[in-house]
């Protein structure tokens, strides 16, 4: 039997940002979010727990009854200086460059590519051994990471949808990472 690494991304609960549509800052978990949040989420045997450095990704993982340890590569992707702002009062040029340039930042942030390659070391950091994981992050580091299992291109990162606590299954067996779909 080969070696496997099971791993589950969970995106973070709903943030004030979030709900009006705003680039995030280092905000915490709403209302709703606290809702959201079940400690009863079946995420099954878990070995070790990891989460982005941000408020709300670390209030989510506590709500789950996790406890996890913080790594930065699973921090969201850095807006620059868009951060706080509504989507709405972004220059529409600018953001048109970057929701068809992945390799562009715009707003002196990360590109997309950029951050790619970032969630790309964090999984292969992953792989030595068999175990199972659960990570809670952001939507855009769940986009990157279904971008590497499928080698699909960066320009289909934004075609991604993630929901707020939603749970994205992958497998790493031998060679590659796979998506996992769950009942």
């Amino acid at each position: 039997m080969s070696e496997v690494v099971r791993l589950t991304l969970v995106s973070h609960a709903m943030t004030d940002a979030m709900a009006a549509g705003r680039f995030p800052t280092d905000e915490p978990l709403n209302s709703v979010g606290h809702r959201q949040v079940d400690a009863s989420i079946d995420l099954g045997v878990t070995e070790r727990a990891f989460c982005g450095p941000e408020k709300r990704t670390r209030q989510t993982a506590e709500l789950l009854g996790l406890h996890a340890a913080v790594d930065t590569r699973l921090a969201d992707l850095d807006c620059g200086r868009w951060r706080g702002d509504v989507l709405g009062g972004v220059d529409s040029a600018e953001l048109a460059i970057w929701l068809t340039d992945p390799t562009r930042a715009p707003h002196g942030g990360e590109s997309v590519v950029d951050l790619i390659e970032r969630v790309r070391g964090w999984m292969d950091s992953l792989t030595a051994r068999r175990a199972r994981l659960v990570a809670v992050t952001h939507p855009a580091v769940i986009r990157a990471a279904i971008v590497i299992a499928l080698d699909a291109p960066p320009k289909s990162f934004w075609r991604i949808d993630i929901e707020p606590v939603s749970r994205t299954m992958m497998h790493f067996r031998g060679h590659a990472w796979s998506l996992r779909s769950k009942r």
